[in-house]
């Protein structure tokens, strides 16, 4: 099997995982790059690209059925963006050896895997307590949650940009921390458009670097979006809080062999 095919056949796996469960992308996309012995710069810069292509069909969905809430993700932009812009300009000036980034972009992508994994097993628990609060009175927004968002993208970004997991998965578990009473709809459109302006921009950087290969993106975009809509498709069938607590798992197995093992 060719190269090409090997990218559209992983492509279309992860495409179907997101469909399916609405997670998949930098947490799978990345580690099954580097099996395939992607280096691991071109394998995070490549699919914060096609994250950010993937996802900004769902943006725009949730835009039009006014899900998003834009002071959330003002504020969350606020922090994360100079955050990644700032990881970014020291990627680019202080030209760390192959011998420290590489390791260093494995050991984040194993604790953003890790915290990805935790989050989704934990997901259930804190969308049935976010359902609680939502009735309850009191403001959805306040300019405590609104700081708090800041500095939690500020945390995010940098540590995004190195691994490209966790722009949708721990979004959206801050979220539903930070702002109990907002709609589970809400939470989720507001995650996914800011995933997509912080993926754009982090690859974008990452491209500026020469760490994106575009025939690679092209391949895995040509074998996600059918995949993505074929496991959308078949959502409604199949037992989703199963199939996290199989990813999830999956996942922490994974972080344990980037953390302790690389």
């Amino acid at each position: 099997m060719s190269a090409v095919a090997v990218y559209v056949a992983a492509g279309a796996l992860v495409g179907f995982s997101i469909g399916l469960t609405g997670v998949g992308g930098g947490s799978l996309m990345t580690p099954l790059l580097l099996a395939l012995g992607v280096p691991a710069p071109i394998a995070i810069g490549t699919d914060l690209l096609y994250a950010s292509i993937t996802k900004a069909g769902s943006a725009c969905v949730h835009w039009h059925r006014r899900h998003v809430r834009w002071p959330v993700v003002v504020a969350l932009a606020s922090g994360s963006l100079p955050g990644a812009l700032l990881t970014l300009f020291c990627l680019h000036h202080i030209h760390l050896q192959d011998a420290i980034l590489d390791p260093l972009m494995h050991h984040v992508l194993g604790a953003m895997l890790l915290l990805t994994g935790i989050s989704l097993i934990g997901k259930q628990r804190l969308q049935a307590q976010a359902s609680r609060q939502e009735t309850r009175p009191g403001p959805a927004i306040t300019r405590p949650s609104l700081l708090l968002s800041a500095g939690t993208g500020l945390l995010l970004g940098p540590l995004i940009t190195l691994s490209s997991v966790g722009a949708g998965a721990i979004g959206v578990v801050v979220l539903m921390l930070l702002y109990p009473r907002l709609r589970t709809q809400e939470l989720m459109g507001s995650d996914v458009v800011h995933a997509v302006l912080l993926s754009a921009i982090a690859g974008w950087g990452h491209a500026q670097a020469g760490h994106v290969d575009g025939h690679l993106l092209l391949a895995l975009c040509a074998g996600s979006l059918p995949a993505t809509l074929l496991g959308t498709h078949l959502s409604t069938r199949a037992p989703e809080q199963t199939l996290r607590y199989i990813l999830g798992t999956t996942l922490l197995v994974v972080a344990g062999k980037f953390v302790f093992f690389y």
